[in-house]
């Protein structure tokens, strides 16, 4: 899945402080996240407005699409680390600011325009490990605040962020590819989001992938950052 590592740096001592330093902005902002998703959860509002596509009504349930669904907490913190651990500033700094930027669109649309779907099933249609499992989603995750899918933007990030990598081979990139098509599509077919969610993540995240991975935004960024950090060592 990972090339062969020609890449690879020392693991210095220099170099575990700067990772302990490239962690903290995600750190920070995860924080701020969480507070502001779940004062976003328990705060009813006095008018939502409905997500609710035609299309939605002739997608399926399918409930085994639950595992891609819960998979993508794994596969998206697990390619963040892994641009972290192996020091690849570019890639790191590409994808962290493209995933903070998309949800923090997120946040803010979810503040002005609170919004809400009725998608999800009043009975489960079977009964088996995977509706057992939707139902514990769905009994934690309100139909509330879902506009633009962050499942989906998140998934798109990091499918860009490894497709733009020198670090995965060819096959790696495939697998990823699928596991983010796959997690995609579970959001719809286990009814957590709509068609509107998933069209509005895919055009967001075309324009934020423009200024990101397009443009020298991020590259200047790294250049003037090292740049002071190289002046300050000389004095």
């Amino acid at each position: 899945m990972f090339r062969k590592d020609p890449l690879s740096k020392p693991m210095t001592r220099e170099r575990i402080v700067d990772s302990i330093k490239m962690a903290v902005p995600i750190g920070i902002y995860a924080v701020i996240y969480l507070i502001w998703f779940h004062h976003l959860e328990v705060t009813p509002q006095v008018h939502y407005t409905e997500v609710h596509t035609a299309l939605d009504d002739k997608i399926p349930f399918l409930e085994i699409f639950v595992i891609p669904y819960f998979m993508w907490f794994f596969y998206v913190s697990s390619i963040v680390l892994f641009f972290l651990f192996k020091y690849e500033k570019e890639d790191y700094y590409k994808l962290l600011t493209f995933l903070i930027t998309g949800m923090t669109v997120f946040l803010i649309v979810s503040t002005l325009f609170p919004n809400i779907q009725h998608l999800r099933p009043t009975v489960m249609p079977r009964d088996n490990i995977f509706t057992h499992m939707i139902s514990f989603l769905y009994k934690r995750d309100t139909p509330t605040n879902l506009w633009p899918s962050i499942h989906v933007y998140n998934s798109i990030g990091c499918c860009i962020g490894v497709n733009a990598s020198k670090r995965f081979s060819k096959r790696g990139k495939i697998i990823c590819d699928i596991i983010s098509m796959l997690i995609i599509l579970s959001t719809m077919f286990i009814k957590q989001h709509s068609t509107f969610d998933v069209a509005t993540a895919f055009a967001m995240g075309l324009i934020v992938y423009v200024i990101v991975y397009r443009s020298e935004f991020v590259v200047s960024f790294l250049h003037r950052h090292d740049t002071a950090e190289e002046e300050r060592a000389i004095n």
